[in-house]
């Protein structure tokens, strides 16, 4: 099983070697592919062969890259990640929209209760008041409990004068982390032979990764629990790797203790399971000791 997560931070050639990722800087060193799970390139002062590029993208590596500023701005997206992707994308289209409403609200129902157990863990008094939006989701979040349960949980984590527009290095590392949670979640959306457009909930047009956006909610504390402990006051390579971090933490899902990059794969699966079989009881949702 891949685990590697492979931080390219200076002037580097990357090329390919008989199943290995060799990185050519001031020294030479080789990585097994089957061991990588996601590449991120931070400087533009990397060259990359397409050979390696094509059998990343081969192996379902997730690779991403980041501009000047070193903040991720595009990714490696295969066109088929499937055997079957044709016949995946035809029940996808295929879900009944009661199916897809019914796994947003669990889905909605399970970020509250995350961001909940984060207020809690941190002694905070509005943790109750979350309590009590959890009882009022109704079908689908019709009364976007989502929406009032973000406000109430940013401004008592992060302070009453805080939003998530403000220019200020909390707001850059949460973007950051979520930018790197939605790329494992867009692998997998991939992965398992369907397409990241279309969402359960999110349909924005200008959007690529509806489908991954949906998935990816209940994962988005873990962000916030990271940047919280780490006291920021500015984003730079350290912070980032602490960040990046995020998907060799582990938590419980389906009663093992997983890395969170593979409780992403195992959580994808079960909601996909769900979708096809219209049983929102076959989700699998990880917990964590924070």
């Amino acid at each position: 099983m891949s685990w590697r997560i492979i931080v390219i931070t200076g002037r580097a050639k990357l090329d390919l070697q008989l199943g290995y990722m060799v990185v050519r800087s001031e020294e030479i060193t080789k990585v097994a592919l089957n061991e990588i799970s996601m590449v991120l390139i931070e400087s533009t002062a990397v060259s990359i062969t397409t050979s390696l590029l094509a059998e990343l993208a081969k192996r379902k590596v997730k690779v991403i890259f980041c501009d000047e500023k070193r903040n991720p701005c595009s990714e490696l997206v295969n066109y088929y990640g499937s055997h079957d992707t044709s016949n995946k994308v035809r029940k996808q289209i295929a879900w009944k929209q009661s199916t897809k409403e019914a796994v947003w609200t669990e889905i909605v129902t399970e970020k509250i209760r995350k961001q909940k157990e984060t207020l809690e863990y941190w002694g905070k008094e509005e943790a109750q008041l979350l309590s009590s939006y959890l009882n009022e989701i109704t079908w689908n979040d019709g009364t976007n409990r989502e929406g009032h349960a973000a406000k109430v949980y940013f401004n008592a984590l992060f302070g009453l004068d805080f939003t998530r527009t403000a220019d200020i290095p909390v707001n850059a590392a949460l973007n950051y982390g979520y930018s790197i949670i939605l790329s494992a979640f867009t692998r997998e959306v991939v992965a398992n032979g369907y397409i990241t457009q279309l969402g359960l909930f999110h349909d924005n047009m200008f959007n690529q990764f509806n489908l991954a956006s949906d998935l990816m909610e209940p994962f988005r504390p873990l962000v916030d629990q990271k940047v919280a402990r780490m006291q920021i006051t500015e984003l730079e390579q350290g912070e980032k790797m602490q960040i990046v971090d995020i998907l060799n933490q582990e938590v419980v899902i389906d009663g093992k203790t997983q890395y969170v990059n593979n409780a992403i794969k195992i959580y994808c699966k079960s909601v996909f399971e769900a979708l096809n079989e219209d049983d929102c009881a076959l989700i699998r949702f990880y917990r964590n000791e924070l």
